[in-house]
């Protein structure tokens, strides 16, 4: 017997509805399409093509193959210097801003009364300007009447030179953004709470302790939360400018004493908004965007070795 005709449309019917859903979710994500492309990829595309050019803005773009490259790593003394500053600051912010993140979590995680209020007042640095900031622990870690050089010479202990020192200039800079960790501790305090009760419970039968628990259960639930964070504060920290250039930018010395405030990003946009250097000032942003991305890469071929991912084991 051959089948009726109506069987043909009820096969028809679900690839037609598919058809248009997926319309429909085009337009809908369309404004955000063409707002990628005109904002995001286009100037992408043409930052690595004026990489190759010397451009001033004023005259038509010229041609100069590696050149800016090969001036970057041959013949700046201040490019190596800035790229040192930036790698320094990364390694001292990254652990330190994830370590007191953590340790904040953990605490209000613990609390038992006020949490809310705890929590705001933590989180409240996360949303305040970061040119107020910047002024306010510049004036914090003044070495001459600061509050803390105040309280160190009460105490009858060295006062270091904080904006002044060149040794002390990167840490003054970690110093004034670890106080901006909120955003970072309320991810980890969401992390902690869906941490199973069930779990310590079952090392607490075991005989374990605090510190037991907090290595065998917390550690392990919550290093993906940990391993976003760190790989989130490692793209950041290499593209620190804000505090670096409200600090300690300054007419004929752009990076503060020695030049040790003087990071990749401050260093790129002095080239293109203050010499109008655009050429030299693109090939700058791509040797970044490379040197992020290598970072990046290596974090997640490291992560296989410590996240632990509860549905399928470690990454």
């Amino acid at each position: 017997m051959v089948a009726p005709s109506s069987a043909q449309p009820l096969t028809a019917r679900p690839r037609r509805k598919l058809s248009e859903e997926t319309i429909a979710g085009f337009l809908t994500i369309s404004p955000w399409i063409i707002g990628f492309v005109i904002f995001t990829a286009v100037p992408v595309v043409a930052s690595l093509y004026f990489s190759f050019t010397r451009y001033d803005v004023i005259t038509p773009p010229r041609w100069v193959g590696l050149a800016n490259y090969e001036r970057l790593f041959t013949r700046d003394e201040l490019f190596p210097k800035s790229l040192w500053n930036s790698a320094v600051y990364t390694a001292l912010y990254v652990p330190l801003h994830t370590l007191t993140a953590l340790g904040v979590a953990l605490l209000l995680h613990e609390a038992r009364k006020f949490k809310g209020i705890f929590r705001t007042l933590f989180y409240l640095p996360a949303i305040t300007p970061a040119v107020a900031t910047s002024f306010l622990w510049i004036s914090i870690l003044n070495p001459n009447d600061g509050m803390v050089n105040r309280l160190l010479r009460w105490l009858h202990l060295p006062a270091p030179g904080w904006t002044v020192d060149p040794f002390w200039i990167k840490p003054t800079v970690v110093i004034s953004q670890l106080w901006v960790m909120g955003g970072a501790m309320i991810i980890l305090l969401a992390a902690l709470n869906g941490v199973p009760e069930t779990l310590y419970e079952a090392v607490k039968l075991d005989g374990g302790g605090v510190w037991r628990r907090f290595r065998d259960v917390t550690l392990p639930m919550i290093s993906g939360v940990l391993f976003f964070i760190s790989t989130v504060g490692l793209i950041g920290a290499i593209q620190v400018f804000t505090q670096g250039y409200v600090m300690f930018h300054k007419e004929g010395q752009p990076g503060g004493p020695g030049n040790s405030a003087l990071f990749a990003v401050m260093y790129l946009f002095d080239q293109a908004f203050a010499y109008f250097r655009m050429g030299y000032a693109a090939a700058i942003a791509w040797i970044l965007f490379l040197i992020i991305l290598t970072l990046t890469l290596f974090q997640f071929t490291l992560s296989k070795r410590w996240v632990y991912y509860e549905a399928g084991g470690e990454g």
